[in-house]
């Protein structure tokens, strides 16, 4: 059986304290957290997306042990996490759902109860069948403020992953990754293949857009393969473990030109990349979310592209390369040390080209710190 690390327990001790004080502050008495990122933050696993239930039962009483329900068949799997919860393995002929409900009744009833925003739609359905007086609410409404605070521990993973992925930025920006006439998949291939030998565990998404394809933000790479005179967004991230504990997420963007830019792609560059520079100095302890995103959007409206500017800034990272906080006009949720998110404006001209320049970013009390480095020029690739 897998061990979680002393210190990957100590931060879990502590998470499940302000899980409760959060419980109890919300009049929640009873949370179900199965599959999603809030299981793996808590307990160190990670539940495979099974039809079978596996859901962790905490009752907002500390004097009531957490319980992990998980099929008979995955219990190897569970990490020993110290005492931290109690593990109930249960078999075929059993219903999963009577245990947990029985679980979150505990010794004092429940009325109301919280539960993981993925959990599969029978199982809650089921869940709420056998708890019918009790209200019932999002997971997230208890963990997402608590999650996007990053720990120690968190932001020394988050700052590996970075700079994993800053390695594979470099190679593409020196050359090493051959662009010109090569399908766009087999550059996504190599990118991913590179991140992997980097030492992430899983490769995420590898973004590959050339051409008319790069103002495509999410762009599937195809066989269009890359030509000369082009600008070539690439963005791509996955998850890196450190021993002991599991996996965060890394996400970076660099857009490179295969030969020299036209005046109309360097001005617009140069206004990205004033937009993204202004909104990372906009990242600060105490300001809202919103405002980091109105920064980079007032940079590129300023400049007459700002329809050319279709996503949000940025978005938390963490167990989930998408989590609290979103840099969105009407997010005034205020900024605060061990935030980490990413800022990417991006400018899109449909049908000729697009570019998009993406770090990832925590907030700490001097200011905001990057965990990105790749050269943040529209580097030339002529390879």
């Amino acid at each position: 059986m897998v061990e979680l690390s002393p210190q990957a327990i100590a931060a879990r001790r502590q998470r499940l304290a302000r899980v409760r004080d959060r419980m109890a502050e919300l009049g929640v008495d009873a949370l179900f957290l199965s599959h999603g990122a809030d299981l793996p933050w808590l307990t160190g696993y990670r539940a495979m997306p099974l039809e079978r239930l596996t859901v962790l039962v905490v009752r907002a009483d500390p004097d009531e042990e957490p319980v992990l329900f998980v099929p008979a068949l995955e219990a190897p799997r569970v990490p020993e996490a110290g005492g931290l919860f109690r593990l109930r393995p249960w078999r075929e002929t059993e219903d999963p759902v009577e245990l947990a409900a029985a679980a979150a009744s505990g010794s004092g009833g429940v009325r109301a109860c919280a539960v993981s925003d993925r959990t599969w739609a029978v199982s809650l359905l089921a869940l709420q069948a056998r708890l019918r007086a009790a209200r019932w609410m999002a997971a997230s409404t208890v963990t997402s403020p608590l999650r996007a605070v990053k720990d120690a521990a968190e932001l020394e993973v988050l700052r590996a992953a970075g700079a994993a992925a800053d390695r594979v930025a470099g190679a593409l920006q020196r050359g090493d990754i051959a662009l010109i006439g090569r399908h766009e998949a087999d550059v996504a291939a190599e990118i991913s293949r590179r991140l992997l030998a980097e030492g992430h565990a899983q490769v995420n998404f590898a973004i590959v857009g050339s051409g008319p394809n790069a103002a495509s933000p999410h762009h599937e790479p195809t066989d269009r393969r890359i030509g000369r005179g082009e600008t070539v967004v690439c963005d791509f991230g996955g998850v890196l473990a450190l021993p002991g504990d599991v996996g965060y997420c890394s996400d970076i963007t660099r857009t490179v030109v295969t030969g020299a830019p036209s005046a109309e792609v360097a001005h617009c560059y140069a206004v990205l990349l004033d937009a993204q520079r202004a909104a990372v100095g906009a990242a600060r302890a105490g300001a809202t979310a919103e405002h980091v995103d109105a920064t980079a959007r007032h940079v590129i409206a300023e400049a007459g592209l700002g329809e050319r500017f279709v996503h949000r800034t940025g978005h938390g990272i963490g167990l989930e390369e998408h989590e609290d906080p979103y840099l969105v006009s009407g997010n005034t949720a205020v900024l605060q040390p061990g935030h980490a998110f990413s800022v990417e404006p991006g400018i899109y001209l449909p049908g000729r080209f697009g570019m998009r320049l993406e770090d990832i970013v925590v907030v700490t009390d001097e200011g905001p710190e990057l965990l990105n480095h790749a050269d943040h020029s529209l580097v030339v690739v002529d390879a």
